[in-house]
């Protein structure tokens, strides 16, 4: 009779911790409020343009000219960036950036009173000019040398094809 008590005693608590774990898995889990809220916020959320590849960007670069060399260096989906060079020198960088999937990127667009080409403009420190296309792409020119001034940036930025670009809407 003693084994069948110890063999009782043991399997008891082995019974009933089976109990409680099949019991918790078998219920189904409530949605917090923060679920509920992620939830909430992807079926709200506007629906992004598909970003371009950044090869496709290339095209609305200007070209080569004045003793200025422009080299594509960089490519990736939603940007594409280039070198600019004067005499074996890089003078600057350029880039297009698509900034659909960014909600908050154009806000710094909004007050500005500043157009290149019939676009929103803005100073970006001392060294960055950049245009806001379509409201939809960031095209920048970036002083690398201190002899590239913020006029030239200007000047380089409305070589761009920026009504071809604003069509990529």
């Amino acid at each position: 009779m003693t084994i069948n008590r110890r063999l009782g005693k043991m399997l008891v608590p082995i019974l009933i911790c089976l109990l409680l774990v099949t019991s918790a898995c078998g219920r189904s889990k409530q949605p917090s409020r923060f679920d509920q809220a992620q939830q909430q916020s992807k079926t709200e959320r506007p629906s992004q343009a598909k970003q371009v590849s950044g090869g496709s960007l290339n095209k609305y670069f200007p070209s080569s000219s004045g003793g200025y060399r422009l080299n594509y260096a960089q490519e990736k989906k939603g940007f594409a960036q280039a070198s600019l060079k004067k005499d074996g020198k890089e003078v600057a960088v350029m880039s297009i950036n698509d900034i659909s999937a960014s909600s908050t990127a154009t806000t710094k667009f909004q007050n500005s009173s500043k157009k290149i080409g019939g676009y929103p403009a803005v100073e970006q420190g001392t060294k960055t000019t950049a245009v806001l296309v379509g409201n939809r792409f960031q095209v920048k020119a970036q002083s690398k040398v201190s002899s590239f001034t913020p006029s030239d940036r200007e000047a380089w930025l409305k070589k761009f094809n920026l009504s071809g670009l604003d069509g990529l809407r």
